[in-house]
């Protein structure tokens, strides 16, 4: 499903939950637009450009996680799984490939609502004016997501990027991780152990392919921390 609110959502989802869902959010606003042909999912999207997905993992042709990282190869577009294969491995699964929540069938029409609309405040809230952060001989950009090094450039997940805040705050260091997933569910971002793991891994490599030399230090048993 592709979303806005005033604002497409796109909908990877079939059957009869995605009529329901369709007709709840444009009760509420929202454009909703279907996907047609499973067979052409990135056609239509690049053709919608929506503002949020809803994504199912069972579809035709292929899964919703290969569709997650195809989208993410070209967008930074917020994507909501919905699935009723909750098992932890899938929500890891789901995050890892991009996603920004996971939502377990059978679900609330309201609580799914108030989920995408925290989700689209976070993702399209004014530009921050912050200064950037330093980081070794390059400095994260926190008014638009990415990390920077000479010439080079990575964008970060949001919350990647709050990682990445949050350690550079405190850089020398070490920060929890309870602490870490605090701050992440401060924003209504779906996050538990796993996914903490799965996303300082994912930022550390986009840290290390640019360059920088060990940018996050793992303390077993305490948290991380990005030496000073």
């Amino acid at each position: 499903m592709f979303c806005r609110k005033g604002t497409h959502v796109s909908d990877f989802l079939s059957g009869v939950i995605a009529g329901e869902v369709e007709k709840h959010l444009e009760q509420w606003g929202w454009q909703v637009v279907r996907v047609q042909d499973f067979s052409r999912v990135l056609e239509e999207f690049a053709a919608c450009e929506p503002q949020l997905v809803l994504l199912d993992i069972g579809l035709p042709y292929y899964n919703g996680f290969y569709w997650c990282q195809q989208i993410r190869k070209s967008s930074q577009v917020p994507v909501i799984f919905l699935s009723s294969a909750a098992d932890s491995m899938n929500i890891v699964l789901a995050m890892h490939q991009g996603g920004d929540d996971f939502v377990a069938k059978p679900f609330d029409l309201t609580v799914l609502t108030a989920k995408m609309q925290a989700l689209l405040r976070r993702t399209y809230e004014f530009a921050r004016q912050d200064a950037p952060l330093p980081l070794q001989d390059g400095f994260l950009n926190l008014s638009d997501g990415t990390l920077m090094r000479g010439e080079q450039q990575a964008e970060l997940t949001r919350n990647e990027l709050r990682i990445a805040e949050m350690l550079l705050e405190h850089r020398g260091r070490t920060v929890s991780r309870e602490a870490l997933m605090e701050r992440l569910w401060s924003t209504d971002s779906f996050v538990d152990e796993n996914t903490l793991s799965v996303n300082v891994n994912r930022l550390r490599k986009k840290m290390e392919a640019l360059g920088f030399l060990d940018p996050i230090r793992t303390r077993k048993g305490e948290g991380y921390l990005i030496p000073s």
